[in-house]
């Protein structure tokens, strides 16, 4: 992570991977997404990490 790591809303994330906020949320729940940093009453997410996890994927996806 570094100081210019931008954090997104749940809406930025389901874009980043094509789907509702809805799925996003269970994605969150089920592991698939790391929790968010809550500010306030705001949910966020480092981009760094959901790239992360989009690669993370990617990787078990080609390992079957």
């Amino acid at each position: 992570m570094t100081i210019t790591d931008p954090l997104i809303r749940d809406k930025d994330g389901a874009k980043m991977i094509n789907a509702s906020v809805a799925t996003w949320w269970r994605r969150v729940a089920d592991g698939t997404f790391p929790p968010p940093i809550k500010i306030g009453g705001m949910s966020r997410w480092r981009m760094s990490e959901i790239e992360e996890a989009i690669a993370k994927a990617a990787e078990m996806r080609e390992a079957a």
